[in-house]
């Protein structure tokens, strides 16, 4: 699934593709804003991690699952 960060004071958004579910990306983002944890992490489909200070999120935009698309076809 497609998670779209908005960092305060950064020009662009991180946009990673996470294997995470919807569930595991909200409950991630409630703990660094409840400030049980002073970073947000997620891992993204390549295994690699986001760190982001919970006080610099400006926003976490969580999108739809995808659906791999395999082959070639025209749209």
């Amino acid at each position: 699934m497609e998670v779209k960060i908005g960092v305060q004071y950064a020009p662009r958004e991180i946009v990673l593709e996470s294997g995470q579910t919807a569930e595991e990306v909200e409950k991630a983002v409630s703990e660094a804003l409840s400030g049980k944890s002073q970073l947000l992490s997620l891992v993204d489909d390549h295994g690699r991690k986001v760190l982001v200070p919970a006080d610099r999120l400006a926003y976490v935009e969580i999108g739809e699952p995808t659906a791999r698309k395999v082959g070639f076809s025209a749209l």
